[in-house]
C-alpha cells in the first residue's frame, strides 16, 4: 500500500486557523516534522490546500522513528580527503 511522505518545510504562524487545522489533520505540527499518510483522494485534497507549506514524496511503507533518526544522523568517524605533502 503506497503512502504519502509529508514534511512541513514552512511554518504555519500567521496563517488562518483553517490551514493550521488541515496541517494538524495530516499529522504535521512543527517545522521539518515528517508524517506518513495512506494515498487517498481525501489526503490528496488536504495536501493541495497546504501545498506551499509541505514537500510530498511517495513511499512504499512508512519509516519508523528509529529509521528516520538513523537517516538524519551523519556517518561516524571521519574521512581523509587528501594527504598533505610536507616539504
Amino acid at each position: 500500500m503506497p503512502y504519502f511522505r509529508l514534511q512541513l518545510v514552512r511554518s504555519a504562524i500567521g496563517l488562518p486557523a483553517k490551514t493550521t487545522r488541515v496541517l494538524k489533520s495530516l499529522g504535521l505540527r512543527k517545522r521539518m516534522s515528517i508524517a506518513y499518510t495512506p494515498v487517498s483522494s481525501a489526503a490528496a485534497g488536504a495536501i493541495l490546500k497546504v501545498k506551499e507549506l509541505v514537500t510530498v514524496e511517495e513511499a512504499e511503507r512508512p519509516m519508523t522513528i528509529q529509521e528516520i533518526r538513523k537517516a538524519r544522523s551523519p556517518p561516524k568517524g571521519y574521512e581523509v580527503e587528501e594527504v598533505a605533502q610536507w616539504k
